[in-house]
């Protein structure tokens, strides 16, 4: 009985709110979580107390982001529970999520970008494929699911733009330069034959000829890295931090870069202005005669 919570959550998720294939897994994930603790207790009648006590058994050894995480996913399973009629209060709202610090992503310097890209040997289809992916995760700022869901079709060479289906099946047009045009040209004359009809448009592919999945790319960009010379941990989102970051401290509009990104709110953007200040408080405090 209780499993079909998380179902009718999750089809909430997914349908009415739209939200991504991952938070979707993720808030159900952590709904069962809590349906798991409750031990057969209906979430109608959960309190306070029982979340938070929840709530200090999930917590351990998770960072104060992931604790605020499954905190917002609480939140949103009870959210939905008053929705349907089955509550009339969020136990959550009486709980304060931890105090987060202001959040800073690994950052590539330019030359760090460059060497990683120049490092790609182009010997086999697949450095050919790995160098295009590359170039359009650090020339376009895209998300790693984004990468992989880009298809040929949306490629619009001719206009120098992509269609980009983003977070909520959301869609964008993001500039994209000739760097990755190029790269992107040079791997469609190798590419595998797709391995099935739903394959057929998607740009990237593995070997055999079918979808690309997240984890290849993470796994390769950090082979990319290692085979670089560059130390920093990184991940295919560091090329979109690094993005975001030259375009600010080369003097790009903050609004601007928020529709590239494909953020909802000018807040989330406004972080690589910080990231920003941190150059240049480092460029003033290395440079001063009194330091």
């Amino acid at each position: 009985m209780l499993i079909l919570y998380v179902d009718r959550f999750s089809y909430h998720l997914a349908v009415e709110r739209q939200l991504s294939p991952n938070t979707v897994a993720s808030y159900g994930a952590e709904a069962a979580y809590l349906l798991d603790f409750l031990d057969g207790a209906s979430p109608a009648a959960c309190t306070s107390d029982d979340v938070a006590a929840y709530l200090q058994k999930r917590s351990q050894g998770l960072s104060k982001r992931s604790q605020a995480h499954v905190l917002s996913a609480l939140r949103s399973f009870f959210d939905y529970l008053i929705l349907e009629g089955e509550r009339k209060d969020n136990p959550c709202d009486k709980l304060d999520a931890p105090k987060l610090g202001r959040y800073l992503p690994q950052v590539l310097s330019v030359d760090e970008v460059t060497a990683i890209l120049d490092a790609v040997p182009l010997s086999k289809a697949s450095d050919i494929r790995d160098k295009a992916i590359l170039e359009v995760l650090y020339g376009c700022g895209l998300r790693v699911s984004e990468v992989c869901g880009l298809r040929i079709s949306h490629i619009y060479a001719d206009k120098s733009f992509i269609r980009v289906i983003g977070k909520g099946d959301k869609e964008r047009l993001v500039p994209i330069g000739e760097m990755a045009l190029g790269a992107i040209s040079a791997w469609l004359e190798v590419r595998p034959e797709p391995s099935s009809p739903e394959a057929a448009d998607l740009l990237f592919l593995n070997m055999r000829g079918g979808p690309l999945s997240r984890v290849a790319v993470f796994n390769m960009v950090k082979q990319r890295a290692m085979l670089a010379g560059v130390r920093k941990d990184i991940s295919p989102h560091t090329f979109r931090h690094s993005f975001a970051t030259h375009l600010v401290e080369n003097g790009a509009d903050l609004r601007i870069v928020q529709e590239m990104l494909g953020h909802e709110s000018i807040l989330t953007t406004e972080i690589y202005t910080h990231i920003d200040s941190q150059t240049w408080q480092k460029a003033v405090l290395d440079h001063h005669p009194r330091r």
